[in-house]
């Protein structure tokens, strides 16, 4: 299989990079800049391919799918790339970067790049905070002085529940989504609780569409089996006002 995997210079995405390649995956690997895609070569370098892009940018996001595209095509796509806590960071779009990679990112990606064999989306048990019903996702009315990272990063992984579930009606493809737990990376820190073996496996089974997500087109994932969600996630009416806002906010709308 030829698999790209977003934000695959170090954590998870590196981790998950690595044991793709060694069951003889093709992996196209993406890093953010040239220094980090120095380190990402280094650091896999069985990998077939480093595309670099700036995902917090709209042009940086379009830029990518251009580039990433030439690599294709692929068997599965997988939205990794991500930020988490942190002080408010506007773009030169006006718009929040935890925003701009969590959620316009995948977004945009899944509707400008040639469709893969199957679409994978990281979420996170925090996606039961996120606000479902979608106000103010740019934070353009709170700004920054009621800027919430813990919040707006639970909407984020929210929405990635709900782009599994609305690219895989729209496409037709296997489209998942994925809850990595709380593990011992950069992003989980050194508390972290949950089994990272098990989070990387999990991560290769949804790529791969092996094991438990071999048996459904859809589906949320967690240690290597279905895990239950938000149930506003799943409701369509819902996950076409989402589509439909960032279509909006993108100028970028689901091919037909």
């Amino acid at each position: 299989m030829r698999i790209l995997i977003t934000g695959s210079s170090d954590g998870l995405g590196l981790l998950t990079a690595n044991l793709l390649s060694k069951r003889s995956h093709q992996i196209v690997i993406h890093a953010r800049n040239p220094s980090r895609a120095t380190d990402a070569k280094t650091a896999c370098p069985s990998a077939t391919a480093c595309v670099i892009g700036d995902l917090s940018t709209l042009s940086g996001i379009r830029a990518f799918a251009t580039e990433a595209d030439k690599q294709g095509p692929y068997d599965a796509i997988m939205h990794n790339a991500g930020l988490y806590l942190g002080p408010f960071r506007r773009t030169e779009d006006g718009l929040p970067a935890l925003v701009a990679v969590n959620t316009l990112a995948p977004y945009m990606l899944a509707c400008l790049m040639k469709k893969p064999g199957r679409l994978v989306f990281v979420s996170s048990g925090l996606h039961q905070n996120g606000d479902a019903g979608l106000k103010d996702m740019t934070w353009q009315q709170r700004d920054e002085e009621h800027w919430n990272s813990g919040q707006a990063y639970a909407d984020s992984k929210l929405h990635n529940v709900m782009f599994g579930f609305a690219f895989q009606r729209h496409y037709g493809i296997p489209c998942v989504s994925v809850d990595p737990g709380w593990v011992k990376t950069k992003m989980g820190g050194p508390n972290a609780m949950d089994d990272l073996d098990a989070a990387v496996e999990t991560f290769a089974m949804v790529c791969e569409g092996s094991g438990e997500a071999n048996k459904k087109e859809t589906g949320h994932y967690y240690q290597m089996r279905e895990r239950g969600f938000r149930e506003e996630a799943a409701d369509e009416k819902t996950q076409e006002k989402l589509l439909k806002i960032l279509e909006g906010i993108t100028g970028v709308r689901v091919p037909e």
